[in-house]
């Protein structure tokens, strides 16, 4: 079973930045069929996908953070990184990371198999 950890989550005033961290196994990062994604989900609300990264790089963002947030992974650390800039009321949830194999659309939470326990990120005014 792959056990994803996220972590960086809190509270920030509007405009602020935040730096979520995803820890996961090396077998992962380590192989080029995995895809990773960081995903959202407000109370009452869909999951939401935020951004992706395949295992060469490519990068995939929603377009409500397009510009504000940046997805990155360290390979050697085994860490996916969600840098999150410019940060609204609107930004406020619960933000989870998920990997999975042979991902076609990165940002779909349908494409993901595996889960973190997610990071709650909390932007006030």
């Amino acid at each position: 079973q792959v056990q994803l950890v996220e972590s960086g989550g809190g509270s920030v005033q509007a405009g602020g930045s935040l730096r979520l961290s995803c820890v996961g196994p090396a077998t992962i990062f380590s192989s080029y069929e995995y895809s990773l994604g960081w995903f959202r989900q407000s109370p009452g609300q869909e999951r939401e996908g935020v951004a992706g990264i395949a295992s060469d790089g490519s990068t995939t963002y929603a377009g409500t953070v397009k510009g504000r947030f940046t997805v990155s992974r360290d390979n050697a650390l085994n860490t996916l990184y969600l840098q999150m800039n410019s940060l609204t009321l609107e930004d406020t949830a619960m933000y989870y990371c998920a990997a999975d194999r042979w991902v076609a659309d990165r940002l779909s939470s349908h494409e993901y198999f595996a889960w973190g326990q997610g990071t709650q990120v909390t932007v006030s005014s």
